[in-house]
C-alpha cells in the first residue's frame, strides 16, 4: 500500500510541546509510525515523501458546540428553526459543515438542530455524498414550556417543532430523549437556564432537578451523550450532580464548580467568542450587554484556574447567530489566548485531544501517534508561536481526514516520481 511520509516536521501532536525534525508515516487511513529522523528510510516507488521544511504537522481540530443549521439566527422574527423549509436548512447545514472541515476542523459535535437534519447530514458525510468532518449529530433543544426559546406567543400552537421540543415533567423528558435518539441524535441538547445571549435571565432555572435527572438517565441508558445550556452556579452544580456530559457556557463557574468538574470529568464548552463579538459589534444599546460583559470577564478570570485543575475544556460556539457567521472557528482559539491568558499549547489541547475525547474517539483521534486515525493538518507556520496562523486558509497547506487529503497544496514527491519513471523504463 502506498504511504505518505512527512519528514522534517515541526510536530505539535496534541499532547506535548513542539518537536522539530520529526517524521510521520501514514499508511491507509492510519498513522503507521512517528519518530525522529529517517524512520522510513526505505521508500517504495508509490510512496509520497514530503519534506515539510519545519512546517507544523498537527492533529485535526474538533469544534464541540456546532449548530449546523444556524444562519443569522435572531436577525429575523421567524420562529426558531422554522425560518426556512427543512430541505433548505439541510443544504445550509451541509455548507456549514464543509466550512468547518476546510478550516481544519476534522471533527464536530452538535449543540442542537431541528428537523433531524444533523442525523441525515452525518449519514450523507459517511456515504461520501457531501464533504464534512466526523460528526456527532444533535437533537432539537429540549426544555420546558415558556423557556428561553419558547417565548414568542404567536406561534405557540406550532410548538416550534423545527428546533425546540417542549417537555414538562420527568416522563415527558424521558420520552422526548428516547424519541430524539430514535431519530438519530447522538447528543441531546437541553436548555437548563436562560442567560448567555438568550432573552431569559441567567438566574432562571428552566428545568427541575427531577426533569434533568430523567433526561440524563434516558440518554445514558441508551448510550448517548447529553449537554445543556447552563449559566448560573446553582444550575451548574445541579447539572454536575445529575451527570450531564457537557456544560455549555458555565458563566458562573467558580472554585467549587471547578473542583467538581475536574473530579467528575464533565466537559465544559465556554463559548466566549460569541458574547465577545456580540457585545463589541452588534449588541450595543440592546440593554443586556453590560451583564454579558461582566459574565465574559468573570469567565476569562476563572478559565486559567479551570485549565490548571484539569477541567476538560473544549472549543466551539454559536456560529451562525446574528452577526457571528460560520467560518470564524479558528479565531476562537486566539480569543482564549489573548483575553483569558491561556497558553496556545493548552488551547490546542482543547481543540484536539479534549475534542476527540468528547467524541468518544480519544483512542483514535486527537493526538499524533502510531495506530491512530490520520486526521492531520499541515500548517505553514507555528501555532504555538502565533495561534492566529490557523485563521489563514492559505497557511493550511494540507487537511487530511482518515488518510485522505481534503485539501492538498503540498509539493509532489520528486524522489518517488523519479523512482516511478526509472521503474517504468526498466520494465520496457
Amino acid at each position: 500500500m502506498p504511504r505518505l511520509i512527512f519528514r522534517n516536521a515541526n510536530l505539535v501532536d496534541g499532547e506535548h510541546p513542539a518537536r522539530p525534525g520529526m517524521t510521520v508515516v501514514v499508511e491507509g487511513e492510519r498513522i503507521a509510525a512517528v519518530g525522529k529522523g529517517p524512520i522510513a528510510s526505505r521508500t517504495h516507488a508509490d510512496d509520497r515523501c514530503i519534506d515539510l521544511g519545519g512546517r507544523t504537522l498537527m492533529p485535526g481540530m474538533v469544534t464541540c458546540h456546532f449548530h449546523s443549521t444556524y444562519d443569522e439566527l435572531g436577525a429575523t422574527p421567524e420562529p426558531f428553526g422554522l425560518d426556512r423549509p427543512p430541505a433548505y436548512q439541510a443544504l445550509r447545514a451541509a455548507r456549514n459543515l464543509e466550512k468547518a472541515l476546510l478550516a481544519g476542523f476534522t471533527g464536530a459535535v452538535s449543540a442542537g438542530a431541528g428537523h433531524d437534519i444533523d442525523a441525515a447530514l452525518k449519514l450523507a458525510i459517511e456515504d461520501g455524498l457531501v464533504p464534512g468532518p466526523r460528526f456527532v449529530p444533535g437533537s432539537r433543544d429540549l426544555s420546558t414550556t415558556g423557556h428561553a426559546n419558547d417565548a414568542v406567543p404567536w406561534y405557540w400552537d406550532l410548538h416550534a417543532w423545527g428546533a425546540i421540543r417542549r417537555c414538562d415533567g420527568p416522563d415527558e423528558f424521558r420520552r422526548a430523549v428516547r424519541d430524539e435518539i430514535k431519530r438519530g441524535a447522538e447528543i441531546i441538547k437541553l436548555f437548563v437556564t436562560g442567560g448567555h445571549g438568550t432573552r431569559a435571565p441567567k438566574d432562571a432555572i428552566e428545568m427541575t432537578r427531577d426533569e434533568l435527572r430523567a433526561a440524563v438517565d434516558a440518554a445514558h441508558e441508551r448510550g448517548r451523550l447529553i449537554r445543556g445550556h447552563v449559566v448560573n452556579k446553582r444550575a451548574i452544580l445541579m447539572a454536575i450532580e445529575a451527570g450531564l456530559d457537557v456544560i455549555d457556557h458555565a458563566d458562573e463557574m467558580d472554585e467549587e464548580c471547578i473542583e467538581l468538574l475536574a473530579r467528575t470529568g464533565t466537559f465544559v464548552a465556554p463559548s466566549l467568542f460569541f458574547p465577545y463579538t456580540f457585545m463589541n459589534r452588534v449588541g450595543r444599546g440592546l440593554g443586556f450587554t453590560d451583564a454579558m460583559r461582566a459574565d465574559f470577564e468573570q469567565s476569562c478570570r476563572v478559565l486559567p484556574a479551570a485549565a490548571r485543575a484539569g477541567v476538560k475544556l473544549v472549543v466551539g460556539d454559536d456560529y451562525g447567530a446574528m452577526g457571528f457567521p460560520h467560518g470564524l472557528y479558528a479565531a476562537e482559539l486566539e480569543l482564549y489566548v489573548r483575553e483569558a491568558g491561556i497558553a496556545p499549547l493548552e488551547v490546542l489541547r482543547w481543540a484536539t485531544r479534549n475534542g476527540a475525547e468528547l467524541m468518544r474517539m480519544g483512542d483514535q483521534l486527537g493526538t499524533i501517534a502510531a495506530g491512530k486515525l490520520a486526521d492531520l493538518l499541515v500548517v505553514d507556520g507555528d501555532p504555538l508561536a502565533d495561534v492566529r496562523v490557523l485563521q489563514d486558509s492559505e497557511k493550511l497547506l494540507a487537511i487530511m481526514k482518515g488518510g485522505r487529503m481534503v485539501k492538498d497544496r503540498l509539493p509532489v514527491s520528486e524522489p518517488a516520481v523519479r523512482e516511478k519513471r526509472r521503474s517504468g523504463a526498466e520494465k520496457r
